[in-house]
């Protein structure tokens, strides 16, 4: 954190400033200390000197995103670091760190969205709109899932945001994971795990920011931000050196009011205007407790939530999805009858043989003793290879739904 003295004027919450030491560096007020500001750096500060000037900017930070970024990878500020030559600006200037929109002028959520994933599309259907968090420990299978869905989801644009992530995979999740069909419809934002705090905490936002402008033009956009929990972390990094006090598991309280400001962004656009953002965050649930403050926080302010369990992923299943502890908040209106009818059956099998599962794999169990528990073990191999997907194969809801019928008749 560094401490800058200057007018009064010029030293607004949120403002940006260039550092003229030994060589430039940027940075972002945080907070106050006295009459003096605290600056959060964007760079790394080895070259900082006492008594450096300041050079400060004034207004909110503003990007001008355009068609053009389409299959380009940009940093927190709308850089490109693809090495593939400058970004053309569009004209209309967007807010990096716009409000959302209000509760009475939007529109309310579009009809399904075919994401590609079997398991989605019949126990965790997704709306246009809809924001939804995927909750899991790390190696369960995130990215991979967030691969599928950037491929295989009937969206026009693609928005990823990879906040936090290991440098050494980043180029891997965009050449091999996300491959040349699904660049091509992204934009990806990058802030890796070795960038500073400031850098980690407005790469969402500006992922945030160019989906805007695709739902402005008309556009049904897929944002995909992996992951929100180290976007809390930068936070909480910025708190704890302003000086806030740490909370639970040493958050602070504004990381707790930023998070909705974040997660709100997406959504259905205004009412009587096309284009939307459908949104999943995923959460990196700490020691895989699911009931961790950030997870908890983030599965009150989205509309559903995504589990992912390590003992699925260890017997070999993926996407290793609960499907039993994953809840869409907008089904079953968005399915048909039918569709509902077989979704609930299959999910009364799956929960009965989860809770027979003991006693059937040591022996206890006597085939006959109950009709439904037989019916249970005789669907549950079918259940479980419809469950199971390989990440390049996609699937189509009805073709899922047709593929249910047949594993539970």
């Amino acid at each position: 954190m560094i401490e800058v003295t200057g007018p009064v004027d010029a030293l607004a919450l949120g403002a940006r400033a260039t550092i003229q030491s030994l060589r430039p560096f940027r940075g972002e007020i945080v907070g106050f200390r006295g009459d003096r500001a605290l600056l959060a750096p964007f760079d790394p500060i080895e070259a900082i000197r006492p008594g450096a000037r300041v050079a400060f900017e004034g207004g909110s930070p503003l990007v001008r995103p355009s068609r053009a970024w389409l299959g380009r990878v940009i940093d927190c500020f709308g850089n490109p670091v693809d090495g593939e030559g400058p970004l053309p600006q569009g004209t209309k200037p967007h807010l990096v760190r716009a409000a959302p929109p209000s509760a009475h002028d939007r529109a309310r959520v579009g009809g399904r969205l075919d994401v590609g994933v079997r398991a989605l599309n019949i126990f965790a259907a997704i709306c246009r709109g809809q924001r939804m968090g995927v909750f899991s420990g790390s190696g369960v299978g995130k990215s991979v899932l967030m691969s599928m869905l950037a491929r295989g989801a009937q969206a026009d644009v693609i928005v990823i945001g990879l906040v936090g992530e290991r440098g050494r995979e980043v180029k891997e999740f965009i050449e091999d994971t996300l491959g040349e069909e699904g660049r091509r419809r992204s934009v990806v934002v990058v802030a890796t795990s070795d960038e500073t705090a400031a850098r980690r905490r407005l790469a969402p936002h500006m992922a945030c920011a160019v989906a805007e402008y695709f739902r402005d033009e008309g556009l049904d956009v897929l944002l995909l931000i992996d992951s929100v929990t180290r976007f809390a972390m930068a936070q909480r990094e910025i708190g704890l050196s302003v000086g806030e006090p740490p909370t639970t598991k040493g958050y602070t309280p504004s990381v707790f009011a930023e998070l909705p400001k974040l997660l709100e962004r997406a959504g259905p656009g205004r009412e009587g205007e096309h284009g939307s953002i459908t949104a999943l965050f995923t959460v990196l649930v700490d020691g895989d407790d699911h009931n961790e403050p950030i997870a908890d926080a983030v599965r009150g302010i989205l509309d559903g939530h995504i589990v992912m369990e390590r003992s699925i992923a260890e017997r070999g299943r993926y996407p290793a999805i609960n499907v039993l502890k994953s809840i869409s908040r907008l089904m079953p209106m968005c399915h048909t009858a039918d569709e509902n009818q077989l979704v609930g059956r299959a999910r009364a099998l799956l929960a009965l043989y989860g809770e027979m599962e003991e006693l059937i794999r040591i022996g206890a169990y006597k085939p006959g003793a109950d009709a439904q528990v037989d019916e249970a073990v005789r669907v549950r191999d079918a259940l479980e290879v419809l469950l199971a997907q390989n990440r390049d194969e996609q699937t189509s809801i009805k073709e899922s739904f047709a593929m249910l019928a047949e594993a539970l008749s």
